[in-house]
């Protein structure tokens, strides 16, 4: 397995992402040795949604105001309904986001995620997947949708569900072994 020593990954999450998006790639990601810290635009904790209930409760490690998108090598957005549909309505997160994707480094985004990514403008001409539900809004963003496990286009990579989680979180760790583009100093 590649190894992602020194490589440091921002999950950008609210209350209500879908429990397994977050904490499955996450625990890939850290077994894979990046370090990965959870960005949220609230202090404290946060609350997983776990399919049909409210799930665990994490800790948020560094609060979206103090976050600075050039710190990190990579960006991923999880899904769930709720935590999406809050962080695009957030100026601040949004801004984060679009900030991020202007590093050219990689941006993963998984379910409802790419929300996110369609209020940052940054989907045009992209080819993606998502949860089904979203396939209009990410078609009328200019972006081309299609059905698959796993997407990548360029520093992008898209998941639909959590059952693609495995394949997701490998596509992570490969393009990010594979970046050559460092993050700045």
């Amino acid at each position: 397995m590649a190894s992602l020593s020194g490589k440091k990954i921002a999950f950008l999450a609210t209350d209500g992402f879908e429990q397994a998006e977050l904490l499955d790639p996450r625990k890939a990601l850290d077994e894979a040795g990046a370090t990965t810290i959870v960005i949220s635009p609230k202090s404290g904790e946060i609350k997983a949604w776990d399919m049909k209930d409210w799930g665990k409760t994490i800790k948020v490690d560094k609060a979206l105001a103090d976050a600075n998108p050039n710190d990190y090598d990579g960006l991923v957005l999880p899904g769930g309904v709720i935590n999406p549909d809050h962080l695009r309505m957030d100026p601040a997160a949004v801004n984060f986001v679009k900030k991020f994707v202007e590093t050219g480094r990689t941006t993963a985004a998984i379910c409802h995620g790419p929300w996110t990514l369609v209020e940052a403008g940054v989907v045009r001409g992209k080819t993606v997947t998502s949860w089904p539900s979203l396939k209009t809004d990410l078609k009328n963003a200019g972006a081309n949708w299609v059905d698959q496990e796993v997407v990548t286009d360029g520093q992008f990579i898209f998941s639909r569900k959590p059952d693609d989680i495995p394949a997701f979180s490998r596509t992570i760790i490969e393009h990010l072994s594979n970046n050559a583009s460092q993050r700045a100093a």
